[in-house]
């Protein structure tokens, strides 16, 4: 899939993120994913590979990251535990000090950042490049913009982010992650430069007959924010296996509703 990805003209591609079931890697698998992206796509196109868990976790992630030649990680939400804004500023400052590459700090869930935070951060960690939202959370976006302005660079990150991509690019991000880039990478880049270019009729049609749709599927079980997307993957072609245990793949009926979208937007 990698080799298909490639030349679509993405700015990065993600390997062992959450769409790629980070969680659920062993610690072999994770090395083997990573190794394999950057094997694949050297000279084409840069890597970023997640990283996430606990403190020590994460850090072990990074650095294996780094050593086989990743360009970068997102740091993914730690794993359950309440913390305050100065205990996710140390769990962020201590991954980026274990490591020379860029890190990008993935705002959702337990790991929720404030402008001032990210402030501290910026000024401890020269390394911490990126910010990745998916909150959706149009005060805080706009506060740590007007913060920070561009010592970051932003990224959306909301489950199928094109749904807000007009919407982010106004508040200063009009950079996103695109999960469904996965399957129907055409489309996406279609989309993507629709946004890059304020061709909102192009944005409205495709919402229309493709994610609205799209949405309705993903939305009707948990998890199916990573199940659809390996269920879209296998439709055309590029299958990378069921979901793991606690996820659940979409059912043969889901299936058919999906492959009935896909066919619609024409070959990929």
């Amino acid at each position: 899939r990698l080799e298909w990805l490639a030349p679509y003209g993405a700015s990065a591609l993600f390997a062992a993120g959450g769409t790629g079931e980070y969680f659920s890697l062993s610690g072999p698998e994770y090395s083997e994913v990573i190794k394999t992206a950057v094997e694949t796509c050297r000279g084409k196109v840069p890597i970023i590979a997640g990283a996430g868990g606990p403190t020590r976790t994460a850090i072990a992630h990074a650095q294996e990251a780094e050593r086989l030649g990743a360009h970068g990680i997102l740091l993914l939400p730690h794993y359950l535990t309440e913390a305050g804004q100065e205990g996710l500023i140390a769990h962020v400052e201590q991954v980026c000090k274990s490591v020379k590459f860029g890190v990008i700090v993935y705002n959702r869930d337990r790991t929720k950042l404030t402008a001032e935070s990210l402030a501290i951060l910026a000024e401890r960690c020269p390394n911490l490049v990126g910010f990745k939202d998916g909150v959706g959370n149009i005060e805080t976006m706009s506060s740590i913009y007007m913060k920070l302005g561009d010592r970051f660079s932003y990224l959306g990150g909301l489950p199928t982010a094109e749904v807000y991509a007009a919407a982010y690019k106004a508040l200063g991000t009009p950079v996103y992650s695109s999960a469904v880039f996965n399957f129907i990478p055409k489309t996406a880049m279609e989309f993507y430069q629709a946004v890059a270019s304020d061709d909102t009729a192009t944005q409205h049609r495709l919402l229309k007959s493709f994610f609205m749709p799209y949405l309705a599927i993903r939305n009707r079980v948990e998890g199916y924010g990573v199940s659809i997307i390996k269920a879209g993957a296998r439709i055309v072609g590029h299958d990378g296996g069921p979901v793991r245990a606690p996820l659940v793949d979409l059912k043969p009926s889901e299936m058919e509703e999906l492959k009935a979208l896909i066919d619609k937007l024409g070959p990929q």
